[in-house]
């Protein structure tokens, strides 16, 4: 699979802005195999009564497999709790050692609005900037659009370059978010991922502390969350995470920053979770702490 990069890239990120490369969604998707839409009691994390994970159909990955689930509160209506992404143990394992590869994980039937297509990337080299995100880690794409819009997003699309440049505003914008961009270069069509959208990165993550001129606040890219927009709205939330820290079966819950107001209803993260669930024997990157917006 491609990346998108522009030249600069270091210029970029001193401006305050960055350039995120970004799978093209170009690849096979993996093999699916029977579905398990049903409802199972939780283990990890959630240990109420009447709380429940459905999880949806799961896609071959690596020796193993991945999966979306939900967890919902049965005693409130099934609302969502929790909305995520499962590996089995054999599926950091088998991974391929060359390239990208892009799966398409089918949503559980109580997935909740406005969540309709959900897209995991590996990136077995990471991408750039050289030494920020140049390692082994996956792309967790939680989208708001149809898989349909999200394949219209081509250059080829005379609408393209307007819809790309129309950037979500005032308070749609969660505070310390930059979307891609260059200096003296406004025409945000340049960044756009086609089929994918425009990236916001967090300019608080620690692993770009170097590249905007605060050293002492640097860490190693482990995990981050990243908002992507098109055409006047945000339609994706991604959580990006290296394999290094999966293996080392976190439990962490990070919270997100979020903005004041949301263009559609639905249930919206205000943070997101890493986790390693021992008795389903699953790795869990997920949005939580959902709250809903009307």
């Amino acid at each position: 699979m491609k990346h998108a990069f522009e030249p600069g890239l270091s210029a970029f990120l001193a401006a305050g802005v960055v350039v995120l490369a970004a799978c093209s969604p170009d690849a096979t998707t993996g093999v699916q195999s029977a579905s398990s839409n049903v409802l199972t009691p939780t283990s990890a994390g959630y240990n109420a009564p009447g709380v429940h994970r459905q999880y949806g159909t799961p896609v071959k990955l690596g020796n193993g497999n991945a999966r979306v689930y939900v967890v919902v509160d049965a005693k409130q209506k099934q609302a969502p709790l929790e909305l995520g992404i499962a590996l089995s143990e054999k599926a950091l394992e088998g991974l391929p050692t060359e390239g990208m590869g892009m799966y398409l994980l089918p949503l559980p039937n109580l997935a909740p609005a406005p969540y309709k297509l959900v897209e995991l990337d590996w990136n077995s080299h990471g991408h750039e900037p050289e030494g920020v995100y140049t390692f082994p880690h996956f792309d967790f794409h939680f989208y708001t659009i149809t898989r349909a819009q999200r394949d219209a997003m081509v250059p080829t699309d005379p609408n393209y370059t307007t819809e790309a440049n129309n950037l979500p505003t005032d308070g749609y914008v969660p505070p310390a978010y930059a979307a891609l961009g260059a200096p003296g270069d406004n025409n945000m069509a340049h960044f756009a991922v086609p089929m994918m959208g425009l990236h916001w990165e967090d300019l608080l993550s620690p692993e770009l502390q170097g590249l905007l001129g605060h050293p002492e606040n640097y860490r190693q890219f482990d995990k981050t969350f990243i908002y992507g927009s098109w055409n006047g709205q945000f339609i994706f939330y991604e959580p990006m995470i290296t394999l290094a820290y999966l293996q080392t079966r976190p439990d962490v819950t990070s919270p997100v920053r979020t903005p004041q107001l949301y263009p559609e209803a639905g249930y919206f993260p205000t943070s997101y979770r890493v986790t390693y669930d021992a008795q389903a024997k699953e790795y869990h990157i997920a949005l939580t702490g959902l709250v809903q917006h009307n």
